[in-house]
């Protein structure tokens, strides 16, 4: 288990502040759920690149606030592309700082890792449950 968890900033003048808390965090909650870690990166990136990743890889012409690629079935390995312009407009439009949005998006992404789903109504649900109660796990949240 090689436990590795990094952040990488793609065409965006953004940095993560707190790479030791979030990788904690983040390893905290898989853990949680029962799975292991072999490696996640994570790529903040702006809408215009999220948008060419949605339409050459999944074959949607449309922004989303985050793409997950999951390439290991039995461990968590995988990427997470989040739009920080998206994660801005969405926290606006929630009424919610940009903070707790971005770490809303990226607990999202790894429940996906650890295998939930969002399609179905149900899913949604209980993926909506997960990402609340994860997010109490991380109180150093500004």
């Amino acid at each position: 288990m090689n436990e590795t968890i990094a952040v990488f900033s793609e065409e965006i003048d953004y940095q993560y502040s707190s790479e030791d808390l979030l990788s904690n965090w983040i390893l905290q909650s898989i853990l949680k759920e029962s799975k292991d870690l072999v490696s996640m990166n994570i790529i903040l990136c702006g809408d215009e690149y999220l948008l060419k990743i949605n339409r050459d890889y999944l074959k949607h012409d449309y922004y989303t606030d985050i793409i997950t690629f999951d390439y290991n079935s039995e461990e968590i390995e995988g990427e997470l592309y989040i739009s920080i312009d998206r994660v801005k407009e969405n926290a606006s439009d929630l009424g919610v700082s940009f903070q707790h949005e971005l770490h809303r998006v990226i607990i999202h992404g790894v429940l996906h890792l650890c295998g939930y789903g969002d399609k179905t109504e149900k899913d949604e649900e209980i993926m909506r449950s997960k990402e609340d109660f994860y997010l109490k796990d991380c109180s150093w949240i500004v």
